[in-house]
């Protein structure tokens, strides 16, 4: 008869078990992103060219532009020098905000950069599907309404005149700026 010591309790087991069950289901998931791999160059120059068009809502590009300073941001809500993890919230903010974005461009501005890079409507919408399969529901549902808390917040610094102020503030002598 085996050591009662060394034998593994019920719940141990199953936490076990529930743990190999999950890194199966991550490993199948970043498995159904290797055909987005080969299409990222076609994505990246969509967004560029997003980014420039003057259709696209000025909060949507705000949002991106959020996303990359918390991606170079010292201070990450989970330190980078934690392996796998560290880097993985840097990979949920980016897919949320390139989300968020997309949400926001006009469907005729999205499908002449498709075309301008030879891309179908068709692959486009799983590419976006299978990053959104990547962030829990939750998550997105808070991000979902940061468009929106943008804008208030700059029509309510445009009505206080904040912005005027602000730049009085860097055109003094002795400013931070």
């Amino acid at each position: 008869m085996a050591d009662p010591t060394t034998r593994l309790t019920m719940p141990a087991r199953r936490r076990r078990r529930s743990r190999r069950r999950a890194m199966i289901g991550r490993t199948i998931t970043l498995l159904a992103l290797l055909p987005l791999a080969a299409r990222l160059p076609a994505h990246a120059r969509i967004i560029g060219g997003l980014l420039g068009d003057p259709r696209v809502p000025a909060a949507r590009k705000a949002v991106l532009a959020w996303a990359l300073g918390y991606a170079v941001a010292p201070v990450d809500v989970v330190p980078d020098r934690i392996p796998v993890i560290g880097m993985l919230d840097d990979l949920v903010v980016a897919a949320l905000a390139v989300d968020r974005f997309l949400a926001g461009v006009p469907d005729d501005v999205l499908d002449e950069r498709l075309a301008a890079v030879g891309l179908p409507r068709a692959a486009f919408d799983e590419d976006v599907l299978r990053v959104r399969r990547l962030v829990p529901r939750p998550i997105r549902r808070i991000v979902h309404r940061i468009p929106a808390a943008l804008r208030l917040g700059g029509r309510l610094t445009r009505e206080a005149g904040l912005g005027a102020r602000v730049r009085d503030i860097f055109d003094m002598e002795g400013s931070p700026a």
